[in-house]
């Protein structure tokens, strides 16, 4: 069940991406996928939440994406592959849950990149290594 989970999440991504934004099916289908998390995701993007961080020369980027907290933290998340932050641990790593229980700064990040409304930050490879070296 939760291959097919994963597959449906990937072609709606996919059509977001495609259209540029999301409308309301897609997020319903999005929502009924991640639940309380999506909401979550959508108010940090509204917040202006997530940007991307991206290497020069070579292109690679990560997102950085903000916690809900009142401390602010940022965390450093690959959309599809991992976030640093404390949910994405217990959930995904401590507990061995599928990737489609994705946290909300996945969600965020994720959804920011199929509709291109983040901030983009251009720093050099080498800023980039020291920021994945301190996690």
């Amino acid at each position: 069940a939760a291959g097919v989970a994963l597959a449906v999440a990937d072609a709606v991504w996919a059509q977001i991406k495609a259209a540029g934004h999301a409308n309301d099916e897609h997020l319903s289908i999005l929502d009924h996928l991640f639940g309380k998390n999506m909401l979550r995701a959508c108010k940090i993007l509204d917040e202006g939440g997530v940007r991307r961080v991206t290497g020069a020369p070579s292109g690679r980027s990560l997102f950085l994406v903000m916690g809900e907290s009142k401390r602010k933290e940022e965390y450093i998340c690959f959309p599809e592959h991992l976030c640093t932050c404390y949910s994405f641990f217990y959930d995904i790593v401590g507990r061995g849950e599928q990737l489609c229980v994705s946290c909300k700064h996945q969600l965020a990040a994720r959804l920011a990149e199929a509709v291109g409304k983040h901030q983009e930050m251009e720093v050099t490879d080498e800023e980039l290594a020291h920021m994945l070296a301190n996690l």
